[in-house]
């Protein structure tokens, strides 16, 4: 469970998560050694752009290249977190260099980042203290759309109506208290 004590289930378009097969995971990084497996397979050009990532439910980090979706990358679970990750090599160590909770198909609140930083501790990567990027995602109580809200302006892009001031994206995400 992540800090928060949610987790996300995917909320995108359906045909996505339709199209879903088990070979779609994303590579699992648990240990530092996973790391550097997973980027010693990695070209320059995929290191030069950021990854897909998911937090799993049971804390581990997953990675995919940028073009997957969250959905694939997590094999259609509910997560943690997810968003997209880079990273950059400096005096021979791994960095993440920006991080973000960037994902319209989970729409994971910022309150999901310990859930992201333990998965880095985990596989001994330096990391910022926070999302460099954080979106912050809500649901028009009026329409129903997910909206990523801007500069403060809780309103819907689709209708015009206020926005709740609480993440609300899925009103059936997992709590320690409920589904």
């Amino acid at each position: 469970m992540s800090a928060s004590g949610r987790t996300y289930r995917y909320v995108g378009p359906h045909h996505l998560i339709d199209a879903v097969q088990p070979a779609d995971g994303g590579a699992t990084i648990r240990t530092a050694a996973d790391f550097a497996d997973w980027v010693a397979a990695r070209t320059v050009e995929e290191l030069n752009e950021p990854f897909t990532f998911v937090i799993a439910t049971d804390g581990a980090l997953r990675l995919a290249p940028r073009r997957r979706e969250h959905v694939a990358c997590a094999s259609g679970d509910r997560v943690l977190s997810a968003g997209e990750i880079s990273f950059y090599t400096g005096a021979g160590r791994w960095t993440v260099n920006e991080v973000s909770n960037q994902s319209t198909g989970y729409c994971p609140d910022v309150a999901s980042w310990p859930a992201v930083a333990n998965a880095l501790d985990q596989a001994d990567l330096d990391h910022p203290d926070y999302f460099t990027h954080a979106v912050v995602f809500r649901r028009c109580l009026t329409c129903q759309e997910h909206n990523i809200v801007r500069e403060d302006h809780f309103v819907c892009v689709f209708c015009d109506a206020d926005l709740p001031g609480r993440w609300n994206v899925d009103p059936n995400a997992s709590r320690p208290d409920g589904p």
